[in-house]
């Protein structure tokens, strides 16, 4: 990072703090939409599937918008995209103004797949810019994006609780959509004006990885993780609603497993790369979130009643557990996807990460999509234990599947070979303020095995 030129350290502030902003405005009703929408005479059913809609438009809308960036233009998608997240959140705050069972929720669905483009658009065109401004460091200015993301998301319920407290159900979605919009303006200001360069021509395709059955193991771990998150986000509200706690406490509670996914997620990537086998790192993820669905319900299953103290400790657990889960595939995917004899190139990080993509968003529709169906008809309880069995033949499947077989040498990724080869090298486009070339690909072909 210490090379970074002031124009790759500009690129990547600004769209940090846009990628901080727009997670902040899409997540921030979870701790008080459930209570509005009860009030408006919505069950669980219908305003769970609220939440669900957004993730199902990003997953079937985002592999058109990476097919057709060209065509549309990477600006003008960028700009489009995250001013239309911002307008989107701002509209929402007025949905409460609307009597009617049938119009409120409606709306709401039409709110949330409007917003939903705009977040696809965005996300999509702020990959393609990092790929370009930082070719060989792709990963970690990607990690960077994800992080601010994770910690919108994390903040993202307090902040809207918070703001819930202080001046109702307009006041959060119209204060944080202005932020982002002013988030929005500094990206059009900073943007690079320079199209996304061409990558490399390929036959392969997400199909091709998914003949792969490690890696299809992994996009179920990716979806399992998800789908568990999506759960508690739709149904944890109204379970906690017996111990009497305010909308900011509310919003606290639900900062707790995105707050320990952030902090145990670099050590889970650290164990990853270094000492623990992708694999061996989704079991031990599976069995933890087992433990936390098992204790946040509490299950039927066993004699514990619910408290404030057991789901504190649950919810720490589950942020722990499903961050083994989604940092393990994701590494796992690349890797398996190197190894499977796919180039090293920007090309087939960009369909690991799509593949990783499209589950997540899969299970975060599925997630509260059903939470709320299950909820209405077995409770809560029954629901996590339910949760619980799935993680727990996902941990079955991965021991039985893939421990016990070695797995093949893993090539070391491009710019680790330039760096071996050349240790004293340095990549000139590093310096250089106004071109950044794709990585020298004439090494791809050096099988180096640690």
């Amino acid at each position: 990072m210490a090379q970074y030129t002031r124009r790759q350290w500009m690129t990547l502030v600004v769209f940090s703090l846009a990628q901080f902003c727009n997670a902040v405005c899409v997540s921030l009703q979870a701790p008080f939409y459930p209570h509005e929408a009860e009030m408006k005479g919505a069950t669980a059913t219908q305003y769970s599937f609220v939440f669900g809609i957004f993730e199902l438009t990003v997953f079937i809308v985002s592999p058109f918008y990476g097919q057709y960036l060209e065509h549309i233009g990477l600006n003008f998608m960028n700009n489009a995209g995250i001013f239309t997240v911002s307008v989107s959140c701002i509209i929402f705050g007025f949905l409460t103004r609307i009597t009617g069972t049938t119009l409120f929720l409606t709306f709401s669905f039409l709110t949330r797949i409007v917003e939903a483009l705009g977040n696809a658009a965005f996300i999509t065109t702020a990959f393609s810019i990092i790929a370009q401004e930082f070719p060989l460091n792709v990963g970690s200015a990607f990690a960077t994006l994800e992080t601010f993301f994770g910690l919108g998301l994390i903040a993202g319920p307090a902040v809207g609780g918070a703001l819930y407290e202080l001046g109702g159900f307009t006041l959060p979605f119209v204060s944080m959509g202005c932020v982002l919009m002013a988030a929005a303006a500094t990206v059009w200001c900073f943007l690079p004006k320079e199209g996304v360069s061409q990558a490399s021509k390929t036959d392969h395709s997400v199909l091709t990885l998914l003949r792969e059955p490690r890696i299809l193991l992994f996009a179920a771990s990716t979806f399992a993780g998800s789908l568990s998150i999506g759960f508690l986000q739709a149904t944890l509200e109204p379970h906690i609603r017996p111990l009497h706690l305010s909308p900011f406490q509310i919003g606290l509670i639900f900062v707790l497993n995105g707050l320990s996914y952030a902090v145990s997620a670099p050590i889970w990537g650290r164990l990853c790369d270094k000492w623990l086998p992708e694999r061996c790192a989704t079991i031990i993820g599976a069995l933890l979130v087992v433990v936390a669905f098992i204790l946040v319900g509490p299950s039927p299953l066993i004699p514990i009643k619910n408290s404030l103290a057991l789901c504190i400790t649950a919810l720490v657990i589950h942020g722990v557990g499903f961050g083994a889960e989604l940092i393990a595939s994701f590494s796992g995917s690349h890797k398996n996807a190197l190894a499977m004899g796919l180039p090293d190139n920007i090309t087939t990080y960009g369909l690991a990460s799509g593949l990783w993509a499209s589950a997540f968003a899969l299970g975060a529709f599925i997630g509260p999509s059903m939470a709320g169906i299950m909820y209405d008809r077995i409770g809560f309880g029954w629901s996590t234990t339910c949760v619980a069995g799935l993680h727990l033949l996902l941990a079955v499947v991965t021991c039985f599947c893939c421990c016990g077989k070695r797995s093949s040498p893993q090539p070391l990724l491009l710019s680790e070979r330039a760096s071996l080869l050349r240790p004293n090298s340095h990549v000139s486009s590093i310096g250089d303020d106004s071109t950044y070339g794709s990585a020298d690909n004439s090494t791809e072909n050096i099988n180096i095995v640690l």
